[in-house]
């Protein structure tokens, strides 16, 4: 008789547990990832509308009569483009791309757009993963992404030289939305580690806006390379926070309710730290910008707010329960979401009537700060033991091979002093400019 009374209180308990559950999770608002982040300035957000444009002018099959109008004055020179592959130049190895030489902006852009529906090619590359598959500069990457970015780096790299040596003044942007998001963020690695087939140009030089992204890199890279690769990220986009294998998602796109309620709560109930100790988990790039939209439980959309972070923990980790969660991955709302944020951010500097001379100092100020919050991000990586964060040997595994086919072993057991050693020297790396290892080599 006892065990019959306890089956309705266990029920009941079990029943009240899952409405808590469902109760925190549509609770749950995009705001509070980045709640806690500084917020972006007109300066450092000014090029994103643009990109976003780039990006646009892909999916046009004639740019000389686009379907979408310029907006905020960001039009598409026809003739300033130098190629645009579809899916038959490329063979479907990758999404369909441009090269364009923007003069007025002195910049060599690689854009890549990003899934096509109809395209199995494109679905066979998101899907052509495993955890855990590729290990690459001393963390792990998506593979089939990588394969892609490979097949872009050696079909155009001759071509990307050419350009910059034709312009020495300009910057190399690599942009891509979704799927062509993910593609950029490793062309952008690959032609970080190799430099000198782009006639060696300099770290500075280089950057990357990914759009959207899907996650691709492991949370050890994605902190190391947030000093040159950007994310931008709309509202409730669910690509970004999607952690469960993508190969799941579409195979089960007959269910997505079902799929949506597994996902939340395989994310709730894991602990964020056992999430960091993953070193095969994935993650989206860089350094992040947030675009809030709408207030929780609010139908009229908000002045725009920007906030920026180079974050460890709390990096985009909870799917949002929205009814925009998909609307918010749009390239075209993402473009206008982002103008009008921009807009926003440069009234309220016409406002405060800033001086040229001031707004110039406070750029360089912000470039000091960034540099100083993407050291703390690395040393906050170490501090919570994130693995191989603190490579001696920048960009290599500590790892023993027994054979080509063997396990690998990777050695995590450094002391503090070691750690922090390591982080200074990874600092070192990254931070020295071409001129000061020129004026050391002259001594």
């Amino acid at each position: 008789m006892s065990v019959a009374c306890c089956i309705p209180v266990v029920e009941c308990v079990s029943c009240l547990a899952c409405i808590r559950w469902v109760w925190k999770k549509f609770m749950y608002a995009a705001g509070r990832e980045s709640e806690n982040w500084g917020l972006a300035t007109a300066s450092e957000f000014i090029p994103v509308p643009r990109i976003c444009r780039y990006i646009l002018s892909v999916y046009e099959d004639d740019l000389r009569n686009p379907l979408w109008a310029p907006l905020g004055g960001y039009g598409i020179e026809p003739d300033w483009i130098i190629l645009k592959k579809d899916h038959g130049d490329t063979q479907g190895r990758v999404s369909p791309y441009m090269i364009y030489l923007d003069h007025e902006n002195r910049d060599v852009v690689v854009a890549i757009r990003g899934l096509d529906l109809a395209k199995e090619s494109d679905f066979l590359l998101l899907l052509d993963n495993k955890l855990g598959q590729t290990k690459y500069d001393g963390g792990y990457v998506h593979h089939g992404l990588l394969n892609a970015a490979q097949y872009v780096f050696e079909e155009e790299c001759d071509i990307i030289r050419e350009l910059l040596e034709r312009n020495p003044e300009y910057t190399l942007t690599f942009a891509g939305h979704s799927l062509g998001a993910g593609v950029v963020t490793l062309l952008t690695i690959l032609a970080l580690k190799n430099r000198e087939k782009l006639g060696n140009i300099d770290r500075k030089r280089i950057r990357c806006f990914a759009i959207a992204p899907t996650r691709c890199i492991s949370l050890n890279l994605a902190v190391r390379y947030a000093d040159v690769i950007n994310s931008v990220v709309l509202q409730d986009d669910f690509l970004p926070r999607t952690t469960v294998a993508l190969e799941n998602v579409y195979k089960s796109l007959f269910c997505f309710p079902c799929l949506m309620c597994i996902m939340c709560l395989k994310d709730t109930c894991t602990l964020e730290e056992k999430m960091l100790q993953d070193p095969r988990r994935l993650y989206a790039p860089g350094r992040l910008y947030h675009i809030i939209v709408r207030k929780p439980f609010r139908f009229k959309k908000i002045s725009p707010v920007v906030k920026t972070a180079v974050p460890v923990d709390g990096r985009f980790e909870h799917l949002v329960l929205s009814c925009n969660l998909t609307s918010d991955h749009a390239i075209i709302w993402i473009l206008k979401e982002s103008q009008r944020a921009l807009d926003s951010l440069l009234e309220s500097e016409r406002i405060m009537d800033i001086p040229v001379a001031q707004r110039m100092e406070r750029q360089a100020s912000l470039a000091k700060e960034h540099k100083e919050e993407y050291r703390a991000a690395i040393k906050r990586a170490i501090a919570l033991d994130v693995p191989l964060a603190y490579s001696p040997s920048y960009g290599t595994f500590q790892e023993m091979e027994k054979g080509e086919n063997s396990t690998r072993t990777q050695d995590f057991s450094l002391t503090s002093s070691e750690r922090q050693e390591s982080s200074d020297n990874l600092a070192r790396v990254i931070f020295d400019t071409d001129e000061s290892r020129k004026s050391r080599l002259e001594k």
